[in-house]
């Protein structure tokens, strides 16, 4: 039984090394930074950056200010959240392409929206419809974050 303790250590030491590896070698740390760049580290989000780059909003705001919350701690959950569910679906293949933003995140956008323009459209923002999450501002505001790229 004198093995057990090494085989443990062996077992945690190989999976913190790949671990470790792996997330060097995403440049896991990018994923901390407000720099849109680094949420097209992986090929797939190239046409998002894309599209971003040529909408109205990339003067004014990087992907963070619409797809995380501003508040601490819970923008970097969000962050760990999403960094876990995107490096697992690249990793593994099994995502839908188009890629599509998941309802969790949904949420999180239309609040970053309303709280934005919240001057302009708090009488809208107020309409039971949106309070239900039945209308979006990204409905009628589609190309705002994303142009449709030709």
């Amino acid at each position: 039984m004198r093995w057990v303790p090494w085989a443990v250590c062996i077992s945690v030491g190989i999976g913190l090394g790949v671990g470790l590896f792996t997330f060097r070698y995403a440049d896991g740390l990018a994923y901390l930074s407000n720099d849109p760049a680094a949420c097209m580290n992986c090929h797939i989000m190239q046409e998002q950056y894309d599209s971003w780059v040529k909408a109205s909003h990339h003067t004014v705001a990087t992907c963070n200010d619409c797809h995380v919350p501003h508040v601490f701690p819970d923008k970097y959950l969000v962050k760990m959240d999403n960094g876990w569910h995107h490096s697992k679906a690249f990793t593994l293949q099994n995502f839908r392409e188009p890629i599509r933003i998941r309802q969790s995140n949904l949420a999180t956008l239309q609040h970053n929206c309303v709280e934005c323009h919240q001057a302009l459209v708090q009488d809208i923002a107020a309409h039971r419809d949106v309070e239900r999450g039945e209308a979006r501002c990204t409905q009628c505001h589609r190309s705002v974050g994303h142009m449709a790229l030709d």
